[in-house]
């Protein structure tokens, strides 16, 4: 359940932004009465009002079925409630219009088809389709939830390797600024006010290059495309980025690796502590930076 906490938007803007689905994913959901405000089913032109109760049923009715594929996948640990995986740059995690075969929930439902139900069973934290690394995926509903809780309140650390554009000066430092869909390209998110959520990014300097920086990133938060945003937006964009960075960028994509992840077992209170080194690709970056 949502609670409103904006006045006079209308409801499928809202929750486009709120869901980070598409807008037309959410006039689709209205149109099935699937979203429910105050009880009641609404139109797509519903003004949002501050302590709405917002109801919505999120499996959304994919044109196409999500079929389970025998797609390799690198497990790093496995039990009953958790699997920790290393997902390659270029798998899309989650069926979506355009990629609705060879992702990772098209992989996992071959290998575990009793995972979960629509279109993200399972799915805990995503990874962006060229992000590589380290994510964690819930075998069961109760997992899910707790993993899903422990992930919004900040107790699972996740540390990220980049490579970055330019020269960063600080050896250390925190970019604390709100991200939300950028209002111009929906495509892209943005540091904004106007929509934005509290989105915190922690950096370190680990080596420095002729015109690049290797940085270590920890997340307080877990938003969209959060350490592309934030770096580019204090004047550092991830190197070979499409989306956020200077220029032409080559198919492999953004030089960002999730490296580790540290958090208490929700079931036993064990610390588990999973690493995971870069692709062969920024490696062969770093190699050329260093010899520059």
């Amino acid at each position: 359940m949502i609670v409103a906490d904006k006045d006079g938007m209308r409801i499928d803007s809202y929750l486009a932004e709120e869901l980070e689905l598409s807008r037309s994913k959410i006039q689709k959901l209205i149109k099935s009465e699937k979203v429910i405000v105050n009880g009641k089913t609404i139109s797509s032109s519903y003004s949002v009002k501050i302590g709405d109760s917002i109801e919505v049923d999120n499996d959304i009715d994919y044109e196409t079925d999500i079929l389970p594929e025998n797609i390799p996948l690198n497990i790093v640990y496995e039990d009953d409630d958790l699997i920790i995986l290393n997902k390659e740059s270029g798998m899309v995690v989650h069926p979506a219009p355009g990629h609705y075969t060879n992702t990772l929930v098209n992989a996992l439902l071959y290998y575990y088809p009793n995972i979960g139900e629509g279109n993200r069973p399972g799915i805990v934290h995503r990874l962006d389709k060229d992000t590589s690394g380290l994510m964690i995926v819930a075998k069961n509903e109760w997992s899910l939830e707790k993993l899903s809780s422990m992930i919004s309140t900040k107790v699972v650390e996740r540390k990220y390797l980049a490579i970055v554009d330019g020269v960063i000066k600080h050896d250390t430092g925190e970019i604390d600024a709100p991200i939300g869909r950028d209002l111009n390209n929906r495509q892209k998110m943005a540091v904004t006010d106007v929509n934005g959520k509290e989105a915190v990014t922690h950096f370190k300097v680990l080596e420095r290059f002729k015109n690049n920086t290797l940085v270590e990133c920890k997340l307080d938060t877990g938003r969209t495309h959060q350490i592309r945003v934030h770096m580019a937006y204090i004047g550092y964009p991830v190197t070979n980025d499409p989306l956020y960075g200077r220029g032409r960028a080559t198919e492999f994509g953004q030089m960002l690796h999730s490296c580790s992840i540290r958090f208490k077992h929700p079931r036993t209170g064990e610390e588990l502590f999973f690493t995971s080194k870069p692709p062969k690709e920024f490696n062969e970056m770093l190699e050329i930076l260093r010899s520059e």
